[in-house]
């Protein structure tokens, strides 16, 4: 795993096309907490093998400022997986942060991708485990398997739910994923969600939703974000440069809640004080062990987005 990135932040990860100049050129303006270089589905197969060399350069040569960088390769059923790792990695230097593996199935997917890539870090004079992994579950098969996945190596930093795909495996009767099905009573991937969720926070990993496909629509965006920031996912892929304000915006805590989790951990930290061990009041609420926890995770969630307290006189 890299060090490096593991907990930056992740609220807004940006897909770029990894075959467009222009695209990879204009990605580092982008205000993303995480850029994925794309290889995959945004890639037409006639330009896949000459997207590797475009990424490459743009990995090498462009001001990333300290954004987590990941490139996408193409999944294991298809030609090109071992050629990308292998081409990107072995050539993009230290900059590179990631790998995303698409349509993981199985635990046998990861182990296979770390194994790969330890080869290629050996060989390209990178540091061992410098090169992590995120994982898309994208079909009924990787969901069924999801935490046997989330546990298959060490590198894995993020599990990331792929909506079209997966809406397509179940043979949902819809044509545009990621998005409400209106006529149905309730949220059609709650299950899905809160078994990703559950998985990755099993084994310390960054939960990540899949994009949302109506790029010009900002309030069904925020409507379908709420989804997963209530159930406490780090982030949602961004499809549009417009996207990114959103969703950064969605994934963070508000400054309300930020100040008001620094005073529970500061009220609970001094009733608490030696041997005092318990619960405590906290104005009308009483608060304890597990309070505690809720409020650090809100405060860690915070900083990660550069939110710092303020102290006052």
């Amino acid at each position: 795993m890299s060090d490096r990135s593991r907990n930056l932040p992740r609220r807004s990860c940006l897909s770029v096309p990894g075959s467009s100049e222009r695209f990879l050129a204009k990605a580092p303006t982008i205000p993303a907490d995480m850029s994925f270089l794309d290889l995959e589905d945004s890639v037409a197969p006639l330009e896949k093998e000459g997207a590797r060399a475009k990424v490459v350069e743009a990995i090498r040569n462009l001001e990333w400022d300290d954004r987590v960088l990941c490139v996408r390769v193409n999944a294991w059923d298809t030609k090109w997986t071992y050629a990308d790792v292998i081409e990107v990695v072995g050539n993009a230097g230290e900059r590179l942060d990631e790998i995303m593996l698409p349509k993981v199935q199985s635990a046998a997917d990861v182990i296979a991708m770390d194994r790969l890539l330890t080869q290629v870090e050996i060989n390209a004079g990178l540091p061992k485990g410098h090169i992590g992994i995120e994982a898309q579950i994208e079909s009924t098969l990787g969901l069924i398997n999801v935490e046997e996945i989330c546990a298959a190596s060490p590198r894995l930093e993020t599990i990331v739910f792929g909506p079209a795909d997966f809406a397509a495996s179940m043979e949902m009767p819809v044509l545009t994923g990621g998005v409400q099905i209106p006529n149905y009573p309730g949220d059609h991937f709650h299950y899905v969600f809160s078994k990703i969720l559950m998985a990755g926070r099993a084994y310390g990993l960054q939960v990540i939703d899949g994009p949302f496909l109506k790029v010009k629509d900002s309030q069904a965006l925020r409507d379908y974000c709420n989804r997963t920031v209530t159930l406490g996912y780090d982030g949602k892929w961004a499809l549009h440069p417009d996207q990114v304000t959103v969703i950064n915006e969605m994934y963070s805590p508000t400054a309300e809640q930020f100040e008001l989790a620094w005073s529970i951990l500061d009220a609970y930290k001094v009733a608490t004080e030696g041997d005092r061990k318990g619960a405590v009041m906290f104005g009308d609420e009483m608060i304890d062990e597990a309070s505690r926890k809720m409020a650090t995770k809100f405060v860690t969630r915070g900083e990660r987005a550069g939110m710092k307290r303020v102290v006052e006189d």
